[in-house]
C-alpha cells in the first residue's frame, strides 16, 4: 500500500472535480462507451411512468384504513403481490407472527360533579367522506399497557430526558401521578419510558397548537395544519433491539415453522408497564385550563391561548382507563424480483411498508404507489428487450409502524445472504409529500444520489431535481442527511452495514398518522395533479439501474473519508480535543482519504476506455463489501442489536443519528478517563479504517492489473 500512500490526492479536491462535473452526461462506473445507452434507457423509461398509475394504485392502496395483522392490511398484500406478478416479477410472501397490540377501548376522563370524557376520534367533515369511514378505529399507542388510574396531573413539556431532569429540580413529585407531555422533541416512546421511570401511573400525549396546529396556518378542513381533534397514533416500542418483541435476534418464522425460535412471556420483556393514550389539542385544553398549579417556564408554554401551569392541584383528578389486548399475530412481507442477467447475486433492494396506522395516503403508502408505478415503468421495458445486469428486488414491509418489525425480521431471518449480496437498500417510506427533493444516507452513496438527480426534472419547473435542490444556495452542493430511526432503512444500515438511503420529494404533513392522513388531504394539499409521484418514481429508477448496470459499482470512498472527518469534528465539539487523545483515528482518516482520491482516479482510466482490467467481478466483490468494515460483530456495548460504527439512532430521543457512536457514549456516560474502555474504542476503530485502507489498495491493484 505504501506506493499509494505518497499519492497525496486531496479529498476535498476529489469532491470540488466530482461537484463541477454533475451537470456533465458522464456517469460514474460506467464505460463512456455504454452511457448513451444508459441515458436512453432512463428517457424512454420516464416516459413510460404515467400519473394515472400512480394514482390509481394510491387510491387502492389506501381507500380503506390497514393496521398491520388486520383483514384490511391482508388485502393490501394481496393487492401488492397481484401487482408485482402481473408486472412479471418473481413474487414471494415472507410470513412472521409476531406481537401486537389492538386499539381495544380507551377512555379519559375529568373527573368531578359533572365528569367531562375527552374526545379521542377525530372529527367528521362533509368535504373529506374518509374522516367517517366507519373502520377508522379511536387514537391509541401501541404496546401501552393496560389499566386504569385515576390521579393527579403533571405537565412535562415535551417528555424528553432533560424536561424530567428539570421538573426534579422543581422538586415535583411524579408518584401515582398522570403525566400530560406534548408530542416533538424525541420519540413518543421515550415518553412513555421516563414518565415510567420518574414514577408517573399513566402517560397522555396531544398535539400542541404551536408545533402542529393553528398556530402554524389554517387547519383542516381548510388547511393542511391540524384540528383541535387530529390526532398522532404510533407505537411506544423502546427496546434494545428492534423487531419483534418476543424474539431478539432471531427472527419471528410463523409459530408452526419447525424452526421457530423460543418466544418470551410478554412480561419478560421490556413494553410499557403504565397506560398511554394519545389526543388532540382541543382535548388536551380541557386538562390545562383546570390546572391550578405554578406556571411553567417559558420554553414550556405552548400554543393554547392559556398560561400552562406545571401540575394540576389536588382538585383536579383524571382517569386514564386503556385495554389493549396483545396478540401474536400474522403479517407478511413481499418481495417482486428482477433478476441480473450477468450478476443475479447482486441485488439493489427498494422498499418501503404497507401498513398504516389509518389510510396511509401520504404515511407510507406514497412510497408504496411509487414503487408499483416504477415495477409497471420497468415492465415495459423487460418487454421491450431491457434485462438489467444485476437483480433488482422490490420489498414491501409489514408492521413498520409497531416498530420496523417486518422489515427487521426479514434482515435477521437473511442476515449473512444480505451480508453477501446486497449492494443498497432505497428505502421510499412516505417518500412522496410534496416538492421538495430530499435524501439522507450513507456517505459512500452521495456522489450517486446527486448525479441521478441531474438526470430527472422537477416536474413544477424547468429544472433538474439537482437544480431544484440545490435552489438559490451559495453552497457547492445540496445537504444530504444521515439516517438514525424512523424506517424501514435501520436493519439494513445499522444492523448488516448495507449502504442504504431515504430519498423523498416532501412537503408538510402535519395530520401524520392521523384519520386525516387520507386522499383527500393528499388530493387537496399534497399533490392534486399527481405528479411528484410519477417524477421520484422516475428517479429510483435511474439510480436503482445505475447500480444494477454499472460496470463498476459507483460507490465514493471519498465521501466515507470526509463524512468520518466531519464526524471526528463533532465529536470533539462535544467531548473536547481529548476524545481523540492515543488515537490514530485523524492520521487514518487521511489516509483513507488521499487512498479513495486515488481510486478515483485509477476507476476514470479505466471507464474512459483507456485500460480494461481481467477481474471486473473481484473489484465489484470488494466495492460490495466495503461497508460492512464499518459493522462490529459483537454490537455496540450500549445496544448489542446495532453493530454500525459511523452512525446510530440516539439511544435517549430516538430518530436522530448519532455520529460515531462509541465516542458519542463514551461522553455521554463519562468514560473518557477509562484508559481501558478508550483504549478498546480505539482499537475498534483502527481496525475499521484499516480495512477501508486496505480495500481501496486491494482495488486499484485490480484496476491496475
Amino acid at each position: 500500500m505504501t506506493r499509494y500512500i505518497i499519492i497525496l490526492f486531496s479529498a476535498m479536491l476529489i469532491l470540488t472535480l466530482t461537484i463541477t462535473s454533475l451537470n456533465a452526461q458522464n456517469i460514474t462506473g460506467f464505460k463512456d462507451s455504454r452511457v448513451a445507452d444508459q441515458l436512453q434507457f432512463e428517457e424512454r423509461l420516464g416516459e413510460k411512468i404515467q400519473s394515472e398509475t400512480f394514482a390509481e394504485h394510491l387510491y387502492e392502496l389506501t381507500k380503506k384504513p390497514h393496521i398491520a395483522g388486520t383483514e384490511n392490511s391482508m388485502r393490501v398484500i394481496e393487492y401488492i403481490a397481484e401487482a408485482m406478478e402481473n408486472a412479471g416479477l418473481e413474487v414471494e410472501l415472507h410470513p412472521y407472527d409476531v406481537l401486537l397490540g389492538e386499539p381495544g377501548e380507551i377512555n379519559i376522563t375529568i373527573e368531578g360533579d359533572q365528569p367531562i370524557r375527552l374526545q379521542n376520534k377525530e372529527n367528521e367533515y362533509e368535504e373529506d367522506p374518509w374522516s367517517s369511514h366507519p373502520e377508522v378505529t379511536h387514537g391509541w399507542n401501541a404496546y401501552s399497557a393496560s389499566g386504569e388510574v385515576t390521579a393527579e396531573v403533571v405537565y412535562v413539556n415535551y417528555g424528553r430526558m432533560e424536561d424530567f431532569e428539570e421538573l426534579e429540580q422543581m422538586g415535583i413529585d411524579l408518584s401515582g401521578k398522570i403525566a400530560l407531555a406534548r408530542y416533538g422533541g424525541n420519540f413518543r416512546g421515550f415518553k412513555a419510558k421516563y414518565a415510567e421511570e420518574a414514577g408517573a401511573a399513566g402517560l397522555i400525549i396531544f398535539t400542541d397548537p404551536h408545533d402542529s396546529g393553528f398556530k402554524r396556518g389554517e387547519v383542516y378542513p381548510d388547511g393542511r395544519f391540524n384540528d383541535e381533534s387530529a390526532i398522532q397514533r404510533g407505537s411506544l416500542l423502546t427496546l434494545e433491539y428492534y423487531g419483534d418483541p418476543l424474539t431478539p435476534f432471531e427472527p419471528a418464522l410463523p409459530l408452526d415453522h419447525p424452526e421457530t425460535p423460543e418466544r418470551l412471556e410478554i412480561e419478560d420483556t421490556d413494553l410499557p408497564r403504565i397506560p398511554v393514550a394519545p389526543i388532540g389539542y382541543g382535548a388536551a385544553e380541557k386538562i390545562l385550563e383546570r390546572m391550578s398549579g405554578d406556571p411553567a417556564p417559558d420554553p414550556w408554554q405552548g400554543g393554547l391561548d392559556l398560561t400552562y401551569a406545571i401540575e394540576g392541584g389536588s382538585d383536579l383528578k383524571v382517569t386514564l382507563d386503556v385495554d389493549q389486548p396483545l396478540e401474536i399475530k400474522r403479517i407478511k412481507n413481499i418481495t417482486g424480483k428482477i433478476v441480473g442477467s450477468e450478476y443475479p447475486d447482486e441485488w439493489i433492494i427498494l422498499g418501503c411498508h404497507h401498513d398504516a396506522w389509518t389510510f396511509g395516503s401520504a404515511d407510507p403508502n406514497s412510497g408504496t404507489a411509487l414503487l408499483l408505478t416504477l415495477i409497471e415503468g420497468l415492465s415495459e421495458m423487460l418487454q421491450d428487450g431491457w434485462q438489467p445486469r444485476r437483480t433488482l428486488v422490490f420489498a414491501h414491509w409489514d408492521a413498520e409502524e409497531f416498530g420496523l418489525i417486518g422489515a427487521s425480521e426479514w434482515v435477521e431471518h437473511h442476515l449473512e445472504e444480505l451480508m453477501d449480496k446486497t449492494v443498497m437498500y432505497i428505502n421510499a417510506d412516505m417518500s412522496v409529500t410534496g416538492p421538495n427533493f430530499r435524501a439522507a444516507s450513507t456517505p459512500s452513496l452521495h456522489s450517486a444520489i446527486m448525479e441521478a438527480s441531474t438526470a430527472v426534472m422537477h416536474p413544477d419547473t424547468q429544472l433538474t431535481l439537482y437544480d431544484y435542490w440545490l435552489g438559490d444556495s451559495d453552497r457547492q452542493e445540496p445537504g444530504i442527511g444521515r439516517l438514525g430511526s424512523g424506517s424501514d432503512f435501520v436493519p439494513f444500515i445499522h444492523r448488516a452495514g448495507i449502504p442504504s438511503a431515504q430519498i423523498s420529494m416532501s412537503g408538510s404533513v402535519p395530520v401524520y398518522h392521523s384519520t386525516y392522513d387520507n386522499l383527500h388531504f393528499y388530493e387537496t394539499f399534497i399533490d392534486p395533479d399527481y405528479k411528484y409521484g410519477p417524477a421520484l418514481a422516475h428517479y429510483y429508477g435511474v439510480l436503482s439501474t445505475r447500480f444494477a448496470d454499472a460496470d463498476v459499482l459507483p460507490f465514493d470512498p471519498v465521501r466515507t473519508a470526509v463524512a468520518l472527518k466531519g464526524m471526528k469534528k463533532e465529536i470533539i465539539e462535544i467531548g473536547g480535543e481529548g476524545v481523540f487523545d492515543n488515537s490514530n483515528f485523524g492520521e487514518l482518516i487521511e489516509l483513507f482519504g488521499e487512498t479513495g482520491g486515488y481510486y478515483h482516479t485509477v476507476l476514470r482510466n479505466f471507464t474512459s476506455g483507456n485500460h480494461t482490467p481481467t477481474k471486473i467481478g473481484a473489484i465489484n466483490r470488494i466495492l460490495l463489501q466495503m461497508e460492512r468494515n464499518l459493522i462490529v460483530e459483537e454490537g455496540l456495548e450500549f445496544r448489542p442489536w446495532l453493530r454500525n460504527l459511523a452512525v446510530s439512532p440516539d439511544p435517549f430521543r430516538g430518530y436522530a443519528a448519532w455520529a460515531l457512536p462509541l465516542y458519542r457514549y463514551s461522553i455521554e456516560k463519562d468514560l473518557l478517563e477509562d484508559v481501558v474502555h478508550m483504549h478498546q474504542v480505539h482499537q475498534i476503530h483502527t481496525e475499521m479504517l484499516m480495512g477501508n485502507v486496505q480495500d481501496i489498495s486491494a482495488l486499484m491493484d485490480l484496476l491496475l492489473q
